[in-house]
């Protein structure tokens, strides 16, 4: 068990998260933490039940695409994905894992990332990027935006203009903008059909926290 977690919430990678759930985390961030990559997991198992793909490599994907943490005020943020990449690379090395699956691991962990800009090239890549944005949108995402505005002592709106009808948007100052900085142009760009009716619900659920935080405010 780490963290509360034990391998039987990866069912049915119960043996896959034995060997790298060790691995899965680096530092402190609350945003993306084990409980971030269970619920990646499971909607990846979701996503892959609909789609295809190698469940194997998808879950190994999954389970290390955070191996690496940058901060997200961090200049080298662009580089995480890559980075965590290159560590999955050689932690899968380790354990005696093929050299094609490794770069499919790899290639799936690098392009998932939205800093990245990296487009997927295989179904499991796909998956995975849709299962990690599923994350990013909804009520979940909405805790994590606000969650994330903290570490980086953002504000949580601009009291003059919460939504930036006059002056420009600026999610480093205040946690609201990210919304429209970000958030909500992840719906559109779904890999999956299966991703993109998922997102659909969790883009509207998003609108929904915005609009009534605004009403409050």
């Amino acid at each position: 068990m780490t963290n509360g977690f034990s391998e039987t919430a990866f069912d049915p990678h119960e043996a896959l998260a034995r060997d790298l759930l060790a691995h899965a985390v680096s530092g402190d961030d609350g945003s993306h933490d084990l409980a971030h990559i269970h619920r990646v997991f499971r909607n990846a198992m979701r996503i892959h039940a609909a789609e295809g793909g190698n469940s194997r490599v998808l879950a190994a994907a999954v389970l290390l695409h955070d191996c690496v943490a940058v901060e997200k005020s961090s200049p080298l943020r662009s580089q995480a994905s890559r980075l965590a990449a290159e560590k999955a690379s050689d932690i899968l090395a380790g354990l005696g894992w093929d050299s094609a699956e490794i770069a499919a691991v790899a290639h799936a962990i690098a392009t998932h990332s939205f800093s990245a800009a990296l487009a997927p090239e295989t179904i499991e890549a796909k998956i995975l990027q849709d299962a990690d944005r599923l994350d990013a949108i909804g009520m979940v995402g909405a805790a994590r935006c606000f969650y994330t505005a903290g570490r980086m002592g953002s504000a949580l709106y601009d009291p003059a203009d919460p939504l930036a009808k006059h002056r420009a948007l600026d999610d480093r100052a205040f946690a609201i903008d990210h919304f429209a900085a970000k958030l909500f142009k992840l719906s559109d760009n779904f890999q999956t059909e299966a991703g993109r009716l998922m997102a659909r619900e969790r883009h509207d659920r998003l609108k929904t926290v915005l609009a009534q935080l605004i009403d409050e405010i």
